[in-house]
């Protein structure tokens, strides 16, 4: 155990540098994912937009998250072309949360957005994999920390908008008043909207007006992240200037060079198979794989997917189900859930870094998957109780919080870091965010509240039973892997 402590330290002072860069890109990756629904119904005034208008606005930014997130790796090749693109991206940022309040009419706004959210998901993939790269079989401790400093990012940018959201209704006409619609009702109506797929057919009865004087002041809220967010872009351009990446340091040699022999050495052509999804479908790469390869990936995806939606899903509608039979909690109460489950999954990744020290990737996972099923079932058994759902939501976020890191860690780990891993589980799970939403939405639409927690139950029943396939072709991988080495060494022998 001393031992493990001395490596892990010896690696953080060795690299400490680029490992605080990529946990600062993730503050601001968590930053931007979090201040769309809080501040929804006040940038529907912004644009004098309807509803049904307005919520294009998640779909472009959730959409291109995917996107970038696919093409994230093309930046891989370099820590200058790494660098550069997590540079672009978190300034991207800055300039989208400034440049939101100048932008009228939504069409424009949904461009921000997706331009953000491409942001967003190269910055994801970037951060995941070039840790990975650093640490490999270490690398668990620090994506736990990684992804917790996503978490700490989400929960201050609601803090930051929260004091400049309107209280009553913000578009006003000469027979309007600004209490046209009550600071509940208005409340309300923001829980309700922070599901992308939730459903509308609830909130048509408020009063909300598209033509008439806009007396917002989210602007403020906006133009404060962006000044919390720049010392974030001017960290990574730090990095670079250390490492002697930019411009006015190419005459000197770079600080680098003198590790790449010992990196390449250690990491083998760890590297080359990292890249955008598409590389990872070239047929001539891949060639000679074993099918365990590429059955690996494709679990490892599939439990993302599927766990990182079910983040997405409870997030976005435990409100509406708060609020709806036989719950009918109110609305000041029921808005504190989301808040609550985001905490607890960033309380969650900040026990992970210790707990990823003590334990296995895989025995994380299964006590995390467990225990997501047991949260879920027993939230199903006491679905009458307020209280319970409460308790639920906080050992659901506790739970849920260690998965992606701990798969992204285990698979890597099981693929010898020469897979595309990182960016397929990437891709895969912001894809999952999306569209299970979506599917929950339409469920709940369809067949009531009750429906969001059985589907998220059997989510993750299928999440289990995917992982624990997940081990079973591991064992045959390595089996595979360790019959090739053989055969290698003997026809090496004379």
């Amino acid at each position: 155990m001393k031992l493990l402590e001395e490596r892990i330290w010896s690696l953080f002072q060795r690299h400490w540098r680029q490992t605080l860069t990529y946990w600062s890109v993730f503050f601001s990756f968590g930053l931007c994912i979090a201040f769309l629904g809080p501040t929804i119904l006040d940038l529907r005034c912004q644009t004098q937009s309807t509803l049904q208008q307005i919520t294009w606005v998640f779909f472009s930014q959730q959409f291109f998250l995917m996107v970038g997130s696919s093409l994230g790796g093309l930046f891989k090749k370099t820590l200058l072309s790494s660098l550069s693109a997590l540079f672009s991206c978190t300034l991207i940022i800055s300039l989208v949360f400034a440049i939101i309040p100048l932008c009228h009419h939504v069409v424009l706004l949904s461009i921000a957005m997706a331009l953000a959210g491409k942001a967003m998901g190269v910055i994801d993939t970037i951060a995941n994999l070039q840790l990975v790269k650093l640490y490999q079989k270490d690398s668990a401790i620090f994506l736990q920390a990684l992804h917790f400093f996503t978490g700490l990012g989400a929960l201050v940018s609601p803090l930051v908008a929260d004091p400049f959201l309107a209280e009553g209704n913000c578009v006003l006409g000469a027979n309007w008043t600004v209490n046209s619609s009550s600071s509940s009702d208005l409340q309300h109506l923001r829980s309700s909207l922070v599901g992308q797929g939730a459903p509308l057919h609830n909130i048509s009865q408020y009063p909300l007006h598209t033509e008439g004087v806009v007396i917002t002041k989210v602007s403020y809220a906006f133009w404060i992240m962006a000044v919390i967010n720049l010392p974030v872009p001017a960290v990574v351009l730090a990095l670079m200037y250390h490492e002697r990446l930019l411009p006015c340091c190419r005459n000197s040699p770079r600080l680098l060079d003198r590790d790449s022999v010992s990196s390449r050495s250690s990491a083998g052509d760890s590297g080359h198979g990292h890249g955008n999804v598409f590389f990872c479908c070239n047929l001539a790469k891949l060639r000679g794989r074993p099918a365990t390869f590429f059955i690996i990936h494709a679990l490892g995806g599939a439990i993302l997917f599927i766990t990182d939606g079910i983040i997405g899903s409870y997030a976005g509608f435990v409100y509406t189900y708060a609020v709806s039979p036989p719950l009918l909690m109110g609305h000041k109460t029921a808005g504190c859930l989301d808040s609550i489950f985001w905490a607890s999954i960033t309380a969650g990744r900040l026990a992970s870094i210790y707990l990823s020290y003590r334990y296995t990737a895989p025995r994380l996972l299964t006590f995390s998957l467990v225990g997501v099923i047991l949260v879920q079932c027993l939230l199903m058994i006491f679905y009458t109780s307020t209280l319970f759902l409460f308790i639920g939501t906080c050992m659901l976020g506790l739970c849920i919080s260690s998965v992606f890191p701990s798969m992204l860690a285990f698979t890597e780990d099981v693929l010898d870091y020469k897979g595309c891993a990182t960016t397929v589980l990437v891709t895969s799970a912001s894809t999952g965010e999306m569209i299970l939403q979506l599917l929950v939405g339409l469920v709940i639409h369809s067949q009531g509240s009750y429906s969001f927690l059985l589907t998220s139950t059997i989510s993750s029943f299928i999440g289990l039973c995917l992982f624990l396939l997940l081990l079973y072709v591991q064992r045959i991988h390595r089996k595979c892997q360790s019959d090739s080495s053989k055969d290698t060494d003997l026809k090496e022998k004379p």
